[in-house]
């Protein structure tokens, strides 16, 4: 919290099983059956089926190679949901213009942002940014973050920091979602937090991650070079290869033919509404020496389709 400027009192922080429930708690709290939701496109599925879930009407919104266009904004939107600090997939980093921008939309048009800040601690360039939370005046922002990913995914734990005014209702349907989150495994991430291993480990894991993120840049420069762009290195544990010469129908073909010779790709296609207009592929580093890392782009490299 205090790398990211988040300002709170401790009856705004609500302790949930993770982001996926605090992205639930805020869809039934704050829209109603036909309520419309601006999201990034493309963006994280798991959150538009929370929000088809309820009723919402889904919005997209344009990306650049800054994140979120906040001129597309739409103004008839109930919530924003957004990945400002790495954005899903794409890994872009929202600057500080557009986050002033996506709090004055939100202050205009009586709208909310829910704010999605996973994997902020893994960053490897520059001073941590600021969450949108952190510039927030008015209390239109609610922020998530989860310890899933610093600790490992079956730790179902996270948090979610509500303005003031919907603090009390999100806690009650908390309440009876189910009473609460595991009071034991509430103690024991206490008692690490309170003795410093926290930060431990997050230096340990952002010093081995740079690694494994310089392993996998070398290997795509070395087998793929001006083919390719590859966006998001910057932070998290995954890159997202773009091809611009090769069109998007291809992907699935690819990822095929990767997986077959042992190497497993990410597609793209489903965290988008509009389809995209090009090949992109997701390569995750977090769990893979570099020895891997080069024989795996090595192997997704030799099964390119023609045109590539």
């Amino acid at each position: 919290m205090r790398t990211r400027g988040i300002r709170c009192e401790p009856d705004q922080i609500l302790l949930v099983n993770g982001t996926q429930q605090a992205l639930d708690l805020v869809a039934r709290v704050l829209l109603d059956p036909g309520d419309r939701v601006a999201m990034e496109d493309p963006h994280y599925a798991g959150a538009r089926e929370v929000f088809r879930a309820v009723g919402a009407r889904i919005l997209p919104v344009p990306l650049d190679g800054a994140g979120l266009r906040t001129d597309r904004l739409p103004a008839a939107a109930r919530l924003a949901y957004v990945t400002p600090s790495h954005q899903f997939p794409t890994g872009a980093v929202l600057p500080l213009t557009r986050r002033l921008d996506l709090l004055s939309w939100a202050a205009r048009h009586g709208a909310y942002v829910l704010e999605d800040d996973y994997g902020s601690e893994y960053r490897y360039q520059g001073r941590p940014i600021e969450a949108v939370q952190a510039l927030d005046h008015a209390g239109r922002v609610l922020y998530t973050g989860s310890f899933s990913r610093i600790f490992f995914p079956s730790l179902r734990m996270g948090y979610l920091v509500a303005p003031p005014a919907l603090a009390p209702a999100l806690a009650r349907a908390k309440w009876i979602s189910d009473r609460h989150t595991s009071l034991l495994q509430q103690a024991a991430l206490a008692d690490f937090l309170r003795e410093g291993h926290l930060d431990r480990a997050v230096r340990r894991a952002c010093l081995c991650h740079r690694v494994r993120r310089d392993a996998m840049l070398r290997a795509v420069a070395r087998h793929f070079g001006g083919t390719v762009e590859v966006l998001g290195a910057q932070a998290g544990v995954h890159v997202m290869m773009r091809f611009p010469g090769l069109p998007a129908r291809l992907s699935r073909q690819w990822i095929d033919a990767a997986l077959r010779h042992g190497v497993r790709a990410g597609g793209v296609s489903h965290y988008y509404l509009n389809p995209p207009e090009c090949c992109e592929l997701l390569l995750g580093y977090a769990a893979l020496s570099e020895r891997d890392i080069a024989a795996g782009v090595r192997a997704l490299a030799a099964c390119r389709p023609p045109g590539c």
